[in-house]
């Protein structure tokens, strides 16, 4: 489970991390265009590649907008939209994207119910905590690296490895319909998301993989749902 631990971030994790802390701090200001990314990513000691992906997550997160011919800019938390772009939907449907996960995660979290261990209850654990504390901090990059933590913890606890590996190979579109709703997620809808994860932690401390499955079902269709899309 040591590979899983959210501090230990991709590139890209980082890079985004890094460009928040910027934009928090008041060194980017609302509404200012950002460096090209030629330029940026000199300035950051990063590659091109990873700025990219970097500058889509915070796009997501609703800290930045990318407008054609114009640059990116940061947005004001004000005036920001409360929804934006699906950034798979050329290739999938979102509505189907949460559809899976529903199906995936909630057996995922029925069959580790069964064989879930002290170290592995402890990382959720963690995870849930972090997953609170960044959103009451405004940390959002931190918030999502919390929630990835969490979900894929889940995943890889599973003793169905082929279904693990189905999840792992899907992964980049289920977690991307994590950060999708955070634009859209109002105090109201947090602190409920954040009770459903304890509930599913609950469930799977108490070996009970009928109810763990109904709670993570619950909580993708109720993030569905923060998103608009209603499963």
């Amino acid at each position: 489970m040591a590979g899983l631990v959210w501090d230990k971030a991709p590139v890209t994790q980082t890079i985004a991390r890094r460009l928040q802390d910027m934009i928090r701090s008041g060194e980017l200001q609302p509404g200012q265009k950002l460096p090209s990314q030629r330029v940026l990513a000199e300035r950051l000691n990063v590659s091109r590649p990873s700025l990219r992906e970097a500058l889509l997550t915070l796009e997501t997160l609703g800290l930045v907008q990318t407008l054609p011919a114009r640059g990116t800019f940061v947005l004001d938390p004000i005036t920001r939209p409360t929804s934006l772009a699906w950034r798979y939907v050329d290739a999938h449907d979102l509505k189907d994207v949460f559809q899976t996960r529903v199906l995936i995660e909630s057996e995922l979290c029925r069959l580790a119910a069964a064989i879930i261990t002290p170290s592995v209850l402890q990382h959720l654990t963690a995870a849930a905590h972090a997953f609170e504390e960044a959103w009451q901090s405004g940390d959002l990059v931190a918030h999502v690296e919390a929630d990835l933590a969490l979900h894929l913890g889940i995943a890889m606890a599973c003793p169905n490895r082929m279904l693990t590996g189905l999840y792992c190979t899907v992964q980049q579109l289920l977690t991307e319909t994590q950060r999708q709703p955070i634009p859209n997620t109002n105090h109201d809808r947090m602190t409920q998301s954040i009770a459903e994860h304890w509930a599913i932690i609950d469930a799977l401390q108490r070996g009970d993989g009928a109810a763990a499955a109904d709670r993570m079902r619950d909580h993708v269709r109720n993030t569905a749902h923060s998103a608009g899309i209603r499963i």
